[in-house]
């Protein structure tokens, strides 16, 4: 009897080795995961964490709510904007979306946010649309903005077309002021996607704020670079008319170049 009982003893103190067997596995996990993590692909990262943030309502890249709605809800079909967003599907935005993240100029010089307004693409000038001082449009432009009336043509909401420039004063153009050439540039923007992709010219208001509205300090030439940008804003369906906003904002930022409203 007491053989037995040492034998029984003896086997209940092996058990350890179960837990030590599961420790080892949990750890050989966790290092298979950190090294993943270190051989990781960025720009797969981003599209799955845009995913997972537009999924549960986050953010597009950088800032305001996921055009995918405030409902939260993601499938394998994307819903459409609900509530108080834009009304624009995430199937209109991410042929877009897709273009600018592979294409090697584009990935630099343009970004699809959301803000206030609606949906904001946002175009670097340099080395994308223009050259210094210039409004007429480089033929590197005509794939991004092809791409861009794709979309437009696939909404009804109103768009407007904004210009901005950095503070130095325009180089070697006809141009005498920043409004000037900002105004001219959204012009020309608008001027192709009317005219070359048979855009509604009712849909769409352009404007230029000249160096009044810079999204950062123009401390130095690489955040002057950031300033000098066009924007097509796909509006909200509640949103003011455009000639009412400029006006509710403070006069250094109001352009002196006036918004104007397509209506023929």
């Amino acid at each position: 009897m007491r053989r037995r009982r040492k034998e029984e003893k003896h086997e209940n103190l092996d058990r350890w080795l179960l837990t030590y067997a599961d420790m080892i596995t949990l750890l050989m996990a966790f290092f298979i995961m950190m090294y993943s993590m270190s051989v990781l692909n960025i720009a797969k990262f981003r599209d799955a964490a845009f995913s997972i943030r537009s999924g549960f309502g986050g953010m597009m890249r950088g800032q305001g709510r996921s055009i995918l709605g405030s409902s939260g809800k993601f499938s394998a079909k994307p819903s459409p904007i609900q509530g108080d967003t834009i009304g624009v599907s995430w199937n209109v935005i991410k042929p877009l979306n897709d273009f600018v993240r592979k294409d090697e100029v584009a990935s630099r010089t343009v970004q699809l946010t959301e803000d206030q307004r609606g949906i904001v693409i946002t175009m670097l000038t340099d080395r994308m649309l223009f050259s210094p001082g210039r409004a007429d449009l480089r033929p590197g432009a005509y794939p991004l903005l092809d791409r861009i009336a794709e979309a437009l043509d696939r909404v009804d909401n109103n768009v407007q077309v904004v210009g901005h420039t950095c503070d130095l004063k325009p180089r070697g153009s006809h141009f005498s002021s920043n409004l000037q050439l900002s105004l001219a540039r959204a012009q020309m923007v608008l001027h192709y996607l009317e005219h070359y992709k048979g855009l509604e010219s009712e849909r769409f208001s352009v404007a230029g704020y000249g160096s009044t509205m810079p999204i950062c300090p123009n401390k130095d030439e690489a955040n002057r670079r950031r300033n000098r940008r066009v924007e097509i804003v796909i509006l909200r369906p509640e949103a003011p008319p455009v000639e009412a906003e400029v006006q509710s904002k403070p006069a250094h930022s109001r352009p002196v170049a006036e918004i104007r409203r397509r209506s023929n």
